[in-house]
Formats: structure tokens, C-alpha cells, sequence
């Protein structure tokens, strides 16, 4: 097959490149549909169990997605209030009531949330909490003084010392996150206010929108300078324009017909596929770099480029096959992991491998005969002479001389690297998985700053939600109603028309339960007994208006089932609302939780106004409809509907706010971990399920089951590898040797994670991936070319000499090529990008060095096993 390839692209070279440039172009037909999805929520299925919660206790609660806005003043006395401070702030509120997408109902600042004040005995009033900006000083303090005495704003609206106050701008929908914050930004510079004022944004819904949009300025910055430097490397070590021009057609056909199809076939460009040039670009160049390096070292051996082209071809063919399936095998194993986008990155990666050794076979030698004439080839290459080479290239005699003693010292070399895998296994014990899209800018980048900041003066910028309810089952909706079905018994006993509509509306109970789903939510006893009450209102249609007593009777019916609907609302009852709030109490002590806001907070502040705000009075009533007054009292506010972001109306669903100081990963898990023992040792009075919500929790969900996903992809391509390797080699020793770079190279550079003290995010987890790809490459070269000089030569130490020359170049131009190639990506704005950079310049260096140290000395010391067959077939043929 390789030969045909070879004969088609060497006699119909023009027909070939024609070929490939039709492909591109209609690769590209359908570019201008390009779809843009930068959230991370979507690493998560649409019918995932948690993203499916998420969204539906954000329509239970009318929560929205969050921008937070903070001012900060350290040098004035009275930190943020003071006259001018709060002017400023009292400007920008209003500005940013202008702005599209705000959720204008929900916006949290001092002129938009209430002041709960006493307006006589067992009565409450409702004021802004800064109605217009204060002109002096002691109004300033007064507002001060009111926000830290309300529980819903200490920690929240107004830190505690005072220096900082925070606003909280609800949004539609994500997307808009940065445009909002871009907005906010511009009426941040008008608003004016004190000289010392600090103003910051910051937020998750705003971290993950600006990455995106600083992304594919990375992007289109980033990829091209790495292929910037890749190309004048290459001109460096092959001095010739013309032929170096190859390898970045090679790529940039394969980027363009990858990210093309990508898109034309409706897959959105996400965070991961926007990586997919950048992990393309060293695959793409490394098989055009070793056929130009082989060329390079063979033209003046036959000056003639047919003839050339037809040895390196042979030679390099069947190498580059298979380090391109074993590439293609390790990113297509992608797709067996949980997470979508994911997937369709390891998909399109490999479709991309594919593509790249196409027209690496095809389009290089078409390439080197259409545009590079013979006579631009009289002093191209090195001489035949191994040794003028030597006698001049530095490279060279560092390279015989490290096969030399590499030969020689193969015990010693296998000893230093039994040292760095003991070394490597004790790095990755002490590998973090963790992330955190705020920390994918650097640490000087505005939203790290404010992240900062702002969690150092608030109880948290990062949200998270814990719904606490009665449990979901059938079961547990019938055994809600019981005492409804207990009163219905009991009031049709006797004669009379009111009996008989009790009668007649427990035979309706019984309909209603049986039609009960089996996953009955937990408003399902209410939304029954309420479905009753409608009921009872038709049947009084029956009685006479004449007859006092059965009207009494009846409004002693009506009466008595609106208390069975009350004694259904679980969170009135006092006793629950106060385990709550011990809970809330137990949380507070946790070092990363800084605030949380329930319901308890609500009803303690309003019963305390109601007794004349006496701080004794700061607690939760001695019974239900003591808390039934304190909550209708409370949406007497200028927002009544505030009091459902924390209950639903059925008071059945609790709602507990978390604010977080950290969106680390690991630290949200540890409040889960709290919050789970918490439970166990201090059980609710009543029956409770627990549930999470919010994007902190999110962003947890997803990194564990990438990390996973990448893992058992990791595993299992590894596998997979070795068997295409022992296939292909048609030898085990072979296909466990050829494994060992490899295995090398992934310990060293996760035990460098652990080492250096780098979490396990997410372009760690994806360069699992790339490690295994890349590794294998050099390994197969070097294996493929040493058992054909075996065969020719019929000594392994000749074999070896020779492998030291021209072979070894090849792979050590390649290795510097892609590790020096790129890393200009750590000049990016950008983490994941700087990472991306770092450790494939490391991956290429191992796992080049590796390939020529540690195979080397493997195979001089298990020659006479490897070679058996080898030095058979030699043998035969002599």
C-alpha cells in the first residue's frame, strides 16, 4: 500500500495538491455557520441528573445567575460610607438598571434592597435602605449601621468593617455575562466618587463568559506564533525556504479541514474544540518534519528527487502509519468519556490525525516536486559521509556520542531511570484535582484580583444552593396526607349534608392519591388538599341558605381543612425552622463558607422589628402561625416576592444560600463532606432529602466525571496502544518495549504535576491524551528503523551506530522542533493556554530523550531476545 501511495503522489503530484486544496475548500463551505458555546455547564449532558436540579431550582426559586459588583475603600475613615462613595455607588445603580438583560426586580444595592423597621407595637415598615445618596456624613454611618443590623445584608451587602460594600447584578442568561460586565465597566468610569474607591466585578457567570471571549483571542494570537516559531526552527536546522513551507501547508490544510468539518456537521466550537489547532499543529508537523529530515540527510546520496523521495518513503512509511493510528486510537478513546464536549474533541482530534498523515504522504512529496526544482537542490543536505556530517554539526556528534555511551552504560542508564519513576510515582501521591474558571487567568487578570478582594471583605462571591424538602417518593405524598384523610373520616361521621361532603371529598382523596405519580414531588400533598378546598366550594352550591346550621358546619369543614393545608407548609413549623438555623450556625464556622441566607435569617429579623427590635427578640416564634405572621409581614416589602427565593409558596421546599470565598473545587467538595456529616450526627426533626445546586457545584460535577472519563481513557488507550503495538511489531517484547518511552513520560510529567504543586484540571486531564499520542511517536520510529538495520546489517551494535546518526537526528529535530515550537504559548493571557505550552514542550522532550537513552539501553541489554527473528530473517538472506 505504501508503495502505491508513494507512486501516485511522486507521478501525480500536480493532481495532488489540486485534490487537497478542493478538499479544503469545501471543508470550509459552511464556516460562516460557526457556533460559539463557552460554558462549562455544557460539559454536562442536557438530561444530566444535576444540570436537570440546577435548572429547576432556579425556576422554583427565581434564581438568576449573578455578577457581582464591589467598591472598596481603605483610606477614608468610614470606608465606603461616606457621602461621596455612596453618591457614586447610588449612580451606578441607576445606571446599571439601564442595561439589557438585568434581571431589574432582583438587583441587589443599597437603593434597591429594604430596611426592615419597627412601625409600632407588633407592626413592621418597609424603606429603602438608601433611598437617595446622604449628603453628610452621619447619614452615611446610618446606613451603615442599618445594613450590618439586618442579617440578610451583613456579610453580603456590606462587610463587616465597613470598607467594602458589594451589588449584585442578576442576569438573563450567562452569555451576556461579559457584555454586562464591559457595560458596568464604562459607567464604573463616569460614576465618579472618592479618589481612594476601588471598584471591582468579579463572578463565576462572568470568569467563564470572558474566558471565552479572551479565548479565541488566544487563539487567533497563540496558534500562529507557535507555528511562527515551528516554521523558522525548521528553517534554521533545513535551510531551505522553499521545502520548510511543507510541513505548515501540512498543518494548516489539516487544521482548516478538521475545524472546517467540525463545523459544518453543527457542532458548536466550545472551550475544548477552540483547543483543537493547538493539539493539531505539533501532529501535523511531526511525520513532515522526519520526511524532510530523512531527505535532508539523503538527497546527496542519489540528487535526484524522485529517487529520494521513493527511499524515505520506504523507509518512513510504515513508521508513520502506525505512530498515526496509535494516535488516532489514543484521542479517539475520547469518546467513551461522559462529558460531550469532550467527546467531540477526541472525535475531531483524531479525524485530524487522519487527515495529517494523508496529506503528509501525499502532499509533501507532491509539494517537493512541483515548487522545488533540482537545480535549488545542488548543495541541499548533508554528504553522504556520516562522518563530514559529524565533523560539523554539533548536533550530530552529541548525538553519536550520546548513543555511544548509552550503548555502553546501558545498566547505568536504566538505574537513573528506575530513580526518576520511583521519584515520579511518589509526584503524582501528591497530585490535587482541582479547578477553578476564575484561575484560569493569571493572577494579575481583573476578575483574579477582584476574586480576591471581594471574597476577602464578603462572606463570597461563589454560589452555591442546598434545597432541603420532604423526600420524593409516592410513598412519602400519601404519608403526608394521612392526617388529612384522618380529618375527613372524622367529619363525615355522622348525618347531614356536611358529612356527606366530607364523604364525598375523601372519595375525592382517594382519587387524587391513587393518581399520584411515583416520582410525586414534594408540593404534591398541597397541591391535593388545595385541589379538595376547590372541591368543597362547588359542593356548597348544594346547601340551602336557609339552614344556619349546616352553613356553620360547612365553614367548620372549610376551616379545618385549611388547617390541614397549613400543617402541610413543613417550613412554619418552629421547631424545623430552628434546626435550620442551628445548621446555619455550624455552617458559618466552616472556613469557606462565608455567609449562608435561609429562611430563619427572614423570619428572626422581621419577629424582632415586630417587638420593637429588642435583641432578645432576634429568634425564631414559639409556633406556626406566629412564623406565618412574621413571613406575610415580610412581603409587605417593595418586593414581596423576595421571600421565594428562599421557600417555594407551598413552604414545603427550603432554599439555603450559599456564599462561598473560594471556587475551588476541592473546597466545595469539603462543604458537601460538612454538610453530609452534619446530617448524619444532627438529623433534621422531620423527614428530609438534600439536594445541590448553583454553578460552583456544577463546575464540581463536571471536573470530577472529566477527570474520571480522562483517566479510564487514559487506561484504556494505553491498552489499547500496547495490543496495536504487539500487532504490529508482531512481537510482544517489541510492543512492551516500544511502551516504555511512553510510560516514562507520562509518570515524569504527572509526577512534575505533583511535584510543582499544579492542580489536575482541565487541560492537565485533556494533555493525558496528547502525552500518549506524542510518546509513542519517536518510539516507533526508532524501534521501526532498528530492526530493519538488524536485518540489513545483521548486528545490533552497527544498527545501533548507525541509529545515532541520521535516524536519531530526525527525532531530535522533531522533539525541539514541536518543544521549543511551542512554548511562546506561555506568553498567553491564559492558564490553560500557558499549561497547554509547558507541558507539551515537556511531553517532547521526555519522550524524545527517552526514545534515544532508555530504548537503547533496553535493547542492549535484551538484543538477543528482541533480535531472535530479526537476526533470523538477516541470516536467511545472506
Amino acid at each position: 500500500m505504501g508503495r502505491r501511495i508513494t507512486e501516485f503522489a511522486v507521478n501525480h503530484p500536480k493532481l495532488v495538491l489540486a485534490l487537497a486544496l478542493l478538499v479544503t475548500a469545501l471543508s470550509l463551505t459552511r464556516v460562516g455557520t460557526i457556533r460559539v458555546d463557552t460554558d462549562p455547564e455544557n460539559m454536562l449532558s442536557e438530561e444530566a441528573r444535576v444540570r436537570v436540579f440546577h435548572h429547576q431550582v432556579k425556576a422554583a426559586f427565581a434564581l438568576s445567575d449573578m455578577v457581582v459588583v464591589g467598591v472598596v475603600n481603605e483610606v477614608d475613615p468610614d470606608g465606603v460610607f461616606n457621602p461621596a462613595t455612596l453618591g457614586a455607588v447610588h449612580r451606578l445603580t441607576q445606571g446599571i438598571r439601564g442595561i439589557a438583560g438585568v434581571v431589574l426586580q432582583d438587583l441587589m444595592a443599597p437603593g434597591t434592597v429594604d430596611d426592615i423597621l419597627q412601625a409600632g407595637p407588633g407592626t413592621v415598615r418597609f424603606q429603602y435602605l438608601m433611598e437617595r445618596p446622604p449628603e453628610t456624613r452621619e447619614e452615611a454611618r446610618h446606613i451603615r449601621d442599618r445594613a450590618l443590623a439586618n442579617p440578610l445584608l451583613d456579610g453580603t451587602l456590606v462587610s463587616e468593617d465597613g470598607k467594602a460594600l458589594a451589588l449584585y447584578v442578576p442576569i438573563q442568561e450567562k452569555s451576556i455575562a461579559h457584555r454586562v460586565s464591559q457595560e458596568i465597566q464604562a459607567l464604573i468610569a463616569t460614576a465618579g466618587g472618592d479618589s481612594a474607591d476601588q471598584f471591582h466585578i468579579t463572578g463565576l457567570p462572568v470568569a467563564e463568559d470572558t474566558f471565552g471571549v479572551e479565548m479565541f483571542k488566544q487563539m487567533a494570537i497563540s496558534a500562529p506564533l507557535a507555528g511562527l516559531i515551528v516554521f523558522l526552527l525548521m528553517l534554521f536546522f533545513f535551510r531551505k525556504l522553499t521545502l520548510v513551507i511543507a510541513p505548515m501547508v501540512v498543518a494548516m490544510l489539516t487544521v482548516a479541514i478538521t475545524m472546517g468539518t467540525l463545523i459544518g456537521t453543527g457542532n458548536t466550537v466550545h472551550i475544548m474544540s477552540s483547543m483543537i489547532p493547538i493539539f493539531l499543529m505539533p501532529i501535523a508537523v511531526v511525520d513532515s518534519v522526519h520526511i524532510i529530515s530523512v531527505f535532508f540527510d539523503r538527497y546527496q546520496e542519489f540528487q535526484d528527487r524522485k529517487k529520494t523521495l521513493r527511499v524515505v518513503m520506504t523507509d518512513l512509511f510504515t513508521p508513520m502509519l502506525y505512530t498515526s493510528v496509535t494516535t488516532l486510537a489514543g484521542f479517539a478513546s475520547l469518546a467513551l468519556t461522559p462529558i460531550p464536549p469532550v467527546r467531540v474533541f477526541g472525535l475531531f482530534v483524531a479525524f485530524g490525525v487522519a487527515v495529517a498523515w494523508v496529506l503528509t504522504v501525499l502532499l509533501v512529496p507532491a509539494y517537493i516536486l512541483v515548487f522545488i526544482p533540482e537545480r535549488r537542490l545542488k548543495d541541499f543536505g548533508t554528504a553522504a559521509s556520516h562522518a563530514e556530517d559529524a565533523d560539523h554539526s554539533p548536533l550530530a556528534r552529541g548525538l553519536i556520542w550520546l548513543g555511544r555511551i548509552t550503548t555502553a552504560h546501558a545498566r547505568t542508564w536504566i538505574a537513573l531511570t528506575a530513580a526518576v519513576l520511583a521519584v515520579s510515582v511518589y509526584g503524582i501521591s501528591r497530585i490535587q484535582i482541582n479547578d477553578n474558571p476564575v484561575k484560569w487567568f493569571e493572577p494579575g487578570h481583573p476578575i483574579r484580583v477582584a476574586d480576591q478582594v471581594l471574597n476577602h471583605h464578603f462572606g463570597g462571591t461563589y454560589e452555591a444552593y442546598l434545597v432541603l424538602e420532604p423526600p420524593v417518593a409516592l410513598g412519602s405524598a400519601r404519608a403526608a396526607l394521612a392526617g388529612v384523610q384522618g380529618f375527613l373520616e372524622g367529619s363525615a361521621a355522622g348525618d347531614g349534608p356536611v358529612p356527606a361532603m366530607a364523604g364525598k371529598l375523601r372519595a375525592h382523596l382517594d382519587d387524587l392519591t391513587g393518581a399520584l405519580p411515583a416520582d410525586a414531588g414534594p408540593e404534591a400533598p398541597v397541591t391535593v388538599v388545595e385541589a379538595l378546598a376547590k372541591q368543597l366550594d362547588h359542593l356548597s352550591a348544594t346547601l340551602s341558605q336557609d339552614d344556619a346550621a349546616a352553613w356553620e358546619a360547612f365553614d367548620a369543614l372549610s376551616e379545618g381543612l385549611e388547617d390541614q393545608r397549613t400543617a402541610l407548609h413543613l417550613f412554619k413549623d418552629p421547631a424545623l425552622l430552628r434546626w435550620v438555623a442551628t445548621f446555619q450556625r455550624h455552617l458559618a464556622e466552616h472556613g469557606i463558607v462565608g455567609k449562608t441566607n435561609g429562611l430563619p435569617d427572614v423570619v428572626k429579623k422581621v419577629h424582632q422589628e415586630l417587638y420593637e427590635g429588642k435583641e432578645e427578640q432576634f429568634r425564631i416564634p414559639d409556633t406556626a402561625a406566629a412564623v406565618a405572621q412574621c413571613l406575610l409581614s415580610f412581603q409587605g416589602s417593595h418586593d414581596p416576592d423576595d421571600v421565594w427565593h428562599l421557600v417555594t409558596p407551598d413552604y414545603r421546599r427550603i432554599n439555603l444560600w450559599f456564599q462561598l470565598k473560594s471556587g475551588d473545587n476541592r473546597d466545595m467538595e469539603g462543604v458537601v463532606k460538612t454538610v453530609e456529616e452534619y446530617l448524619v450526627m444532627n438529623p433534621p426533626p422531620v423527614e428530609l432529602q438534600h439536594e445541590w445546586a448553583g454553578l460552583t457545584y456544577l463546575n464540581v460535577v463536571w471536573q470530577e466525571k472529566m477527570v474520571k472519563g480522562m483517566l479510564s481513557s487514559l487506561l484504556g488507550s494505553f491498552a489499547m496502544v500496547l495490543v496495536i503495538m504487539i500487532f504490529l511489531f508482531r512481537s510482544v517484547p517489541w510492543g512492551l518495549l516500544s511502551m516504555v518511552p511512553l510510560s516514562v513520560t507520562i509518570a515524569f510529567i504527572y509526577g512534575l504535576i505533583g511535584l510543582i504543586g499544579k492542580d489536575y484540571d482541565m487541560p492537565v486531564a485533556v494533555l493525558s491524551s496528547l502525552t500518549l499520542g506524542m510518546s509513542i511517536d519517536f518510539a516507533i520510529h526508532y524501534i521501526e528503523r532498528s530492526r530493519e538495520l538488524v536485518r540489513e546489517t545483521g548486528s545490533w551494535r552497527e544498527a545501533s551506530r548507525i541509529m545515532a546518526h541520521a535516524p536519531a537526528r530526525a527525532i531530535t529535530r522533531n522533539a525541539i522542533v514541536i518543544a521549543l515550537g511551542f512554548l511562546p504559548l506561555l506568553l498567553a493571557t491564559l492558564i490553560p493556554y500557558q499549561t497547554v505550552g509547558l507541558f507539551l514542550a515537556t511531553i517532547m522532550a521526555v519522550s524524545g530523550f527517552g526514545t534515544l537513552v532508555i530504548l537503547p539501553a533496553l535493547v542492549q541489554l535484551f538484543q538477543n531476545t528482541l533480535f531472535r527473528k530479526d537476526m533470523a530473517q538477516h541470516n536467511a538472506a545472506a
